[in-house]
Order: C-alpha cells, then sequence, then structure tokens
C-alpha cells in the first residue's frame, strides 16, 4: 500500500482498503509509543500546522506525533499568518509548500482545505472543516476496533446534530468500513440527501446499512456503539443554543438509552463534551436554561462504557500514521 505523496481531505478519497491499512499502522505506531520503540525516521522534515479554528487534541496530536517522528511543526493559529486575510490560499500554499513537507489545515469550509491542497505541493491533511473531520474517524473506528475486535457488522448510532463535520464524516467510515449507520435526530438534523445517497452506494459494497430515524428506541436498539457531539459546532453564533437545547433535547445520551444498545455498547464522543457545568459556556448554559448537562449525562461520560479518552489519545497515533503514510522517510526506512 504506498500513499506516498497523497492528500489526507475527506475519507470519500479513499478505498476500504486503504483506510484499513491506515487503522492497521496506526495500531503499530502505538504499540511501538508503548514499547518505547522510537519511529524517528523523518528528521529534517518540518510541517506547518494551519488553525483557523483553535484545538486541544487536534494541535497537541499533530505536534506529539511530529516530534515523536522527529520532524519539527510550526503553528500558525487564528491570528498567526495573513491566510485568508492579506494573502490569497493558493499563494499561502504555494509559499508554504517550498517550505514544509507537509501542511495541516483546521477551518471552516472544505473548498479551503482543497485549494490549499491544489497548489500547496506537498501532502495536506485535514484537521477539520466544517464538512468533514477525517483525523477523528481514524481515531473514532481505531478506538472501536480495539473493543470489539473487528468494525464488519457494528452498529454505530450518531445522536444529536447529524448535519455537519461528524455526523458526515462517520456515515462515510461506516458506509465504508462496513458498519451499519444510524443517524439518530430530527429530521432537520439528518445529513444532505445527496451524501446519504453516496454512501448508500458505499454501504452496497461493504454490506452496511444507512438509517435516518427520529425514534429513540428503535434507533438505538442493540447498538454497539452510541455517539454523540456537542450540539453548537464552532463558529456558529451563540443564540442557536436555546433552539438546539429544546430541539436536541430528546436525542441527549442518557442510561436509558445506554440501557436500550447491546450490554456491550461503548459510548464515543470527540470532545470537548458538556456533560457537567465545570466550563465557561455550560455553567452560562446551566444558568440560562435550568440544565446540568446537554448533549451526555455525566453519568454516561463518567460509566465504564465511555471511551472517550481512549478515543482521545488514538487521535495521536492516528495522525501519526497519516504523516508517515504520506511523507517519505528521512533515512529510507520504511514503517509498514
Amino acid at each position: 500500500m504506498n500513499l506516498k505523496g497523497r492528500n489526507f481531505l475527506t475519507l470519500k478519497d479513499f478505498t476500504p482498503e486503504e483506510i484499513t491499512y491506515l487503522l492497521d499502522l496506526s495500531a503499530d505506531l502505538k504499540e511501538k509509543k508503548k514499547k518505547g520503540i522510537p519511529v524517528d525516521h523523518y528528521k529534517g522534515k518540518n510541517v506547518a500546522l494551519i488553525f483557523e479554528k483553535d484545538s486541544t487534541r487536534t494541535r497537541c496530536a499533530f505536534e506529539v506525533a511530529a516530534h515523536d517522528m522527529g520532524m519539527g511543526t510550526t503553528y500558525l493559529g487564528p491570528t498567526g499568518s495573513q491566510i485568508g486575510k492579506k494573502e490569497s490560499i493558493e499563494d499561502t500554499a504555494r509559499v508554504l509548500g517550498r517550505m514544509f513537507d507537509g501542511i495541516e489545515y483546521r477551518g471552516f469550509g472544505q473548498e479551503l482545505v482543497e485549494e490549499l491542497a491544489k497548489y500547496a505541493g506537498v501532502p495536506v491533511w485535514n484537521g477539520l472543516t466544517n464538512e468533514y473531520h477525517p483525523t477523528q474517524m481514524l481515531a473514532d473506528m481505531l478506538t472501536i476496533r480495539e473493543n470489539f475486535g473487528t468494525l464488519k457488522g457494528l452498529k454505530l448510532v450518531y445522536m444529536g446534530d447529524a448535519r455537519y463535520n461528524m455526523g458526515n464524516s462517520l456515515m462515510i467510515a461506516c458506509s465504508k468500513l462496513g458498519l451499519d449507520f444510524v443517524a439518530c435526530t430530527t429530521e432537520k438534523y439528518f445529513p444532505a440527501a445527496d451524501l446519504v445517497e453516496t454512501c448508500r452506494g458505499y454501504a452496497a459494497e461493504s454490506g452496511a446499512t444507512i438509517t435516518l430515524t427520529e425514534d429513540v428506541k428503535e434507533g438505538t436498539k442493540d447498538a454497539d456503539v452510541i455517539y454523540t457531539d456537542v450540539w453548537v459546532s464552532m463558529g456558529e453564533p451563540d443564540e442557536v443554543w436555546e433552539e438546539r437545547i429544546r430541539e436536541l433535547t430528546p436525542y441527549k445520551v442518557t442510561k436509558e438509552v445506554m440501557a436500550n444498545a447491546k450490554e456491550s455498547a461503548i459510548f464515543l464522543h470527540c470532545l470537548p463534551a458538556f456533560h457537567d457545568l465545570k466550563t465557561k459556556i455550560g455553567k452560562e448554559m446551566g444558568e440560562r436554561f435550568g440544565i446540568t448537562d446537554m448533549e451526555v449525562t455525566d453519568e454516561v461520560f463518567e460509566s465504564p462504557q465511555s471511551k472517550v479518552f481512549d478515543e482521545a489519545e488514538n487521535r495521536m497515533h492516528t495522525i501519526k500514521a497519516v504523516m508517515a503514510a504520506t511523507l517519505e522517510t528521512t533515512d529510507g526506512t520504511e514503517l509498514a
């Protein structure tokens, strides 16, 4: 499997075999990390990390992964570059492509990372856009595989707002890898019809199914994985909180939801999660609406079924695999 020089923008661009290869490489690199076996075969290389949206897990995962591999990193935060302000994406791409061996982009529209990749001349990796979050998908699938030993035939239920990057990307990943995908929410929050149709094509090849339902009891019945995300995405105005809380509260992940799933079911969340009032926004929403949590109860979040911190750790191992798979080593070593 040779992915050298490839961009990593959306899993739509990758075959099930290529995605599985990246998961296998992630597992191998994770094992090496745990055993203290160095994989620093990329000394002398440098990567640029463009963050138009702030991040904890994505930034730390890229920086630690790059450091482990012997690479240098340059972080360009929301105010740290002229990208899109005084300099076009096209020009920025051509400048950074002359200085760096790879570029990560986390920001807004998918068209921005696509344009960056078109002109950079080096691999570009999508750290999150409004539409897709492919590095998160690898971490999710690795976590699921670690818990069940397989992916094919499992049932994953996504609850909440399934219209954006997480709902979209989970539907793509599941349909390509043979997991049954359920979007459990009101019709208003279903994924776009054209993407659903595309994923049904993937599902026909993998043996997966795609279900859109408003029925929590039916949707979550016998699920292997219950997944949710924050109800208001990064960049959305505060005014939408009231609407989302009103419309999505019936799709909160509770102990009753988990009890309706299989006994062996796990809970996943890409984080950060509003499961208590220990954050500034959580406290504010608690005071405004008289609530103690939002998309998931603290009881579920802190339960043994919750694998969210394994999932968060796996961001680093899977991002390392993406960089390793798409960049040439400097010493000729092949990692896999």
